[in-house]
């Protein structure tokens, strides 16, 4: 079983070293810079195992890339997990993401592994 993962994220520093971890742990990685990256590679390719999707990205963001997704037959079944900074994703003014499972990037690398195992299998 192929196991591919999308990794949106518009900093190349943390998709670098998350990406290399990820490979490490025996994740073949697609890097997308933004949403609109990602819906164009998406458009062209097998839908990927997993989708690991930051939040603060320019063009289209990870809020409109999960309405897209979610509006998407084809894609809204990925599992997705939101990989922010931010610290007001999960506050009382937080925007909708669709029941997505979200982890913090200052988490340690074996938290993200461990979450992206438990959603592949969907036991959020």
């Amino acid at each position: 079983m192929s196991r591919v993962l999308l990794f949106v994220d518009d900093d190349l520093d943390v998709r670098e070293a998350f990406g290399d971890l990820l490979e490490f742990a025996g994740w073949t990685v697609v890097h997308a810079v933004d949403g609109i990256a990602a819906i164009e590679w998406l458009a062209e390719n097998q839908p990927p195992s997993v989708i690991l999707l930051d939040l603060k990205m320019p063009r289209c963001d990870g809020y409109e890339f999960r309405a897209r997704q979610l509006a998407d037959a084809r894609l809204c079944e990925i599992p997705t997990i939101v990989f922010t900074a931010d610290a007001k994703v999960d506050g009382p003014d937080a925007r909708p993401l669709g029941g997505v499972p979200l982890v913090r990037k200052s988490a340690p690398f074996a938290e993200l592994a461990a979450l992206i195992e438990r959603v592949i299998r969907h036991d959020r």
